[in-house]
């Protein structure tokens, strides 16, 4: 982690955020979301980047995941990480500058966030989960249900048992299908450490089994759900790893054909899921180019 980095505590709706920052206190916020099996020690690479252009750049640990807290209400469906951000926004001091940047869940968020407040964030980038048109042309198509074996399995209740079975293999054997040949130890290390116990494991579970479980969603969150599943109306950048292992980047098309103006939509090239960090040179100067564009 660079020097530059530092570690904080942000309360905001509810619950105190553990998270990593980097960047002049006073420039526009950069808000940088992560998704599963994941930390916000994902954005390591970009951070610093995102501070030398003048952001002041903040990755939290999304609910649920150490050092940020476990719900007590137990809320994880897409429509929460959304609230969570534009809260953040608001405890973070983040006016009409801002920009979102979300990755896997993080992606779905930032959709949700920007869709839900779009006065608060100037520009979005979401990477590896497409918009809501472009992931249900996708989404249950053979190929996808296949790759997406896991989020069914989670649903059973032995997943929380099976999933923690040897330190963890099961996320271990995700990376490695996600993202071939990139060598996550040093991720891997960092995911225990926020996945560790029993209340953090089925909370990040917990994200899937909101996805299809009606009860688990909570009818006060209808217009932040309502756009996780929408186009956000700011100008978009969506970036795809050609060989993610988790969503095929043929969603790429469907994707640019959705986004609002003057948005752009890019296959990496030699990058899987977790692409800002096989590709970071590369990811880092699209984003950074876009956001100060």
């Amino acid at each position: 982690m660079s020097g530059s980095t530092s570690e904080l505590q942000v309360r905001a709706g509810g619950l105190t955020f553990g998270c990593l920052a980097a960047g002049p206190e006073d420039g526009p916020l950069a808000l940088c979301l992560h998704g599963f099996p994941d930390t916000a020690h994902t954005y390591r690479h970009l951070l610093p980047e995102l501070a030398a252009a003048g952001f002041r750049a903040v990755a939290p640990f999304s609910r649920g995941y150490a050092p940020t807290d476990v719900p007590g209400d137990g809320r994880y469906q897409t429509g929460a990480l959304a609230r969570d951000a534009n809260a953040l926004h608001e405890a973070l001091g983040g006016d009409e500058r801002a920009v979102v940047v979300g990755h896997d869940w993080g992606a779905q968020a930032t959709y949700g966030a920007a869709g839900s407040a779009p006065d608060r964030w100037r520009k979005v980038v979401a990477m590896a989960v497409p918009v809501g048109p472009a992931l249900a042309g996708s989404f249950f198509t053979y190929d996808q249900i296949k790759r997406s074996f896991y989020m069914y399995f989670f649903q059973n209740p032995l997943a929380d048992v099976l999933v923690a079975a040897d330190d963890l293999a099961f996320v271990a054997r995700l990376w490695a299908d996600w993202s071939p040949g990139y060598d996550a130890a040093e991720d891997l290390a960092l995911v225990r450490a926020a996945l560790g116990t029993p209340e953090n494991l089925a909370a990040a579970l917990g994200y899937y089994r909101a996805l299809f479980d009606p009860s688990r969603q909570s009818p006060d969150l209808a217009a932040e759900q309502q756009a996780v599943g929408g186009v956000p109306p700011q100008p978009t950048l969506y970036l795809h790893g050609a060989q993610d292992g988790c969503m095929g980047a043929d969603v790429v098309g469907a994707v640019r054909s959705a986004l609002a103006p003057g948005s752009e939509a890019v296959v990496v090239e030699d990058a899987g899921h977790f692409l800002h960090l096989e590709q970071p040179a590369e990811v880092n100067r699209r984003i950074v180019g876009f956001l100060t564009g």
